[in-house]
């Protein structure tokens, strides 16, 4: 696998596509901040941190919007990143596919996640011609590990 790195100007992060992929980071957050600008656009908390083919790696820049009563992230918020991973990790594999769909998402909170970032890392474990099952761990940018597990199955639309 040939390893690129891509770095953004002003922002002092290095971000990091695999060559394989079905699309690039730039063209997978271009991609993302058009259809879907409450999680990619201007102000937001999800960010893309590397892509392989059949994988992604997104960080959620938790802020009080994203925290419950007793200064944890929230169940919802955890999900929602699950789910965003899931489907950067099969645009990755796929490419823009704008009408796939969470068919399921089985989330087990495994301890409480303290306020501030959580990284997500999915993989892709099974992708059919109509259906893609996948497994995504999260984990605070403090410690490996995991505070939350996840399996989800997305629908792949019909090739027309």
């Amino acid at each position: 696998m040939l390893v690129s790195y891509v770095s953004y100007t002003g922002s002092g992060r290095t971000m990091l596509s695999v060559s394989g992929t079905a699309m690039s980071v730039s063209d997978m957050e271009e991609f993302l901040a058009r259809e879907y600008p409450q999680s990619f656009g201007p102000g937001r908390h999800h960010r893309i941190e590397a892509i392989a083919p059949g994988a992604a790696t997104v960080r959620l820049e938790a802020s009080k919007e994203h925290l419950r009563p007793g200064g944890t992230v929230s169940g919802p918020a955890l999900m929602a990143l699950a789910d965003i991973t899931m489907y950067v990790a099969l645009l990755a594999e796929l490419g823009p596919i704008t009408l796939a769909v969470t068919t399921n998402l089985n989330i087990n909170f495994l301890r409480k996640p303290e306020p501030g970032a959580v990284i997500a890392d999915a993989h892709l474990i099974k992708v059919g011609k109509r259906l893609a099952v996948g497994e995504i761990g999260l984990r605070t940018s403090k410690s490996h590990e995991l505070v939350a597990h996840c399996v989800a199955t997305y629908s792949i639309p019909a090739h027309s």
